[in-house]
Order: structure tokens, then sequence, then C-alpha cells
């Protein structure tokens, strides 16, 4: 049985909602419950980043594109990713994007003491402002790039659906889309209502 460690509100929702559209049994351990199992995770992954995915047999998979990708080649019927292969490189495409430009930034916000050798209050408001700036203008950019790439409804959401539900839903840039880039905001609630993921964003974000 696949196990992934995670917890509420975290990146580890993209994950679980991936398991759910591979239609295979798997286990949730958040880790902010259990002391044993925040060590556990320590073993497993000595940064303690989630999600972390322990697989059947033993190995473990970290980083959320890798994961997405590897359940996407894994279970191609689940249509995490695109079966045809200039389609499949434009969705591993904007999966990279995301990590590195829009989950990266959100590290910067909130860790910004992990990127200042004087982390005093000016420093890190400072720092916190452009890279939220910097997010926001971000998503702006894969709305443009990448809308072409996302469910529109009529079929199986994708890795890159989930990923962009998940990671849009901090630092206020659900807000900032709202305005900026309705056509984009509105995919992202068509995501949000899908009846398999449904259930997984309603556990991480209860109400």
């Amino acid at each position: 049985m696949y196990q992934l460690y995670g917890h509420r509100n975290s990146g580890a929702a993209a994950i679980e909602a991936a398991l759910e559209l591979c239609e295979i049994a798997y286990r949730f351990i958040d880790v902010e419950q259990s002391t044993e199992d925040a060590h556990a995770l320590e073993k497993l992954n000595p940064l303690k980043q989630i999600p972390t995915l322990q697989l059947p047999d033993g190995s473990i998979l970290t980083e959320s594109a890798a994961i997405l990708i590897h359940l996407g080649l894994s279970f191609p019927q689940s249509g995490l990713l695109p079966s045809k292969p200039l389609e499949r490189d434009q969705a591993i495409r904007g999966l990279a994007y995301i990590v590195s430009n829009c989950y990266a930034a959100i590290g910067i916000i909130d860790y910004p003491e992990r990127w200042l050798a004087v982390a005093d209050q000016a420093a890190r408001e400072n720092l916190v402002t452009g890279a939220r700036e910097r997010l926001h203008w971000s998503w702006e950019v894969f709305a443009d790039e990448f809308s072409g790439e996302l469910y529109l409804g009529d079929e199986t959401p994708g890795a890159l659906d989930v990923l962009a539900a998940v990671v849009t839903r901090w630092a206020g840039s659900r807000e900032h889309l709202r305005s900026a880039r309705p056509g984009f905001f509105a995919w992202l609630e068509r995501i949000d209502r899908h009846p398999t993921l449904a259930p997984v964003f309603a556990r991480h974000w209860p109400g």
C-alpha cells in the first residue's frame, strides 16, 4: 500500500488527489498529529518535507512533481498525464514551472528567515512582499501559457490540474487571479468541484 506523509492545508493534498484519481489504496499519515509519525518522516526524508510518498515496495519518492509524474506513468489509465507525447511533455513542463516558480516563492513567503543572513523585521517584510508579488505574476504567466492544457469539465483532471488547484490556494493567489485572470480562476473552481477531488480538498480546507 502507498503511504503518504503530509498534513492538512499542504501540498500533500495534490498527491492525495492524484492517488484518488488512480483509484489505488493508500494511507494518509498526518505528521502533525503524531510525534512518532513526524520522526518516521524525518527518517524517510531528512529535509522533513511533505509530501513524501512511500511506495508499496518500501522505496521513497519526494518532490511533488516527481511523485505526480511517477503516478501518471505507473497508472496511465488515471489520465494524470496525457497519452500523447507532445501533450505529456507540456504537462510535465507545467509541473516543473509550478514547482520552480510558484511553490518556491511560497517557501520564501512562509519561511523568509531561511533566506536572510540577518532576519530583522524590515528585511523579512521586504522579502515576503517581493516574493508574493513575484508569485502572483508567475501565476499570471502560467495562466497565459498553460490554460490550454487544463481541465475543461468533460474529461478527467490531470496532474497539472491538481497541482495548480492546490498551490494557488496559498499566499493570496486565488484572490489575485479572480481579477487578474478570471478565466483561469474559473478553471480552478471547476477543478475544485470535480467529484473525485472535492472530498480531498474538503478534508484539507474544511469550510
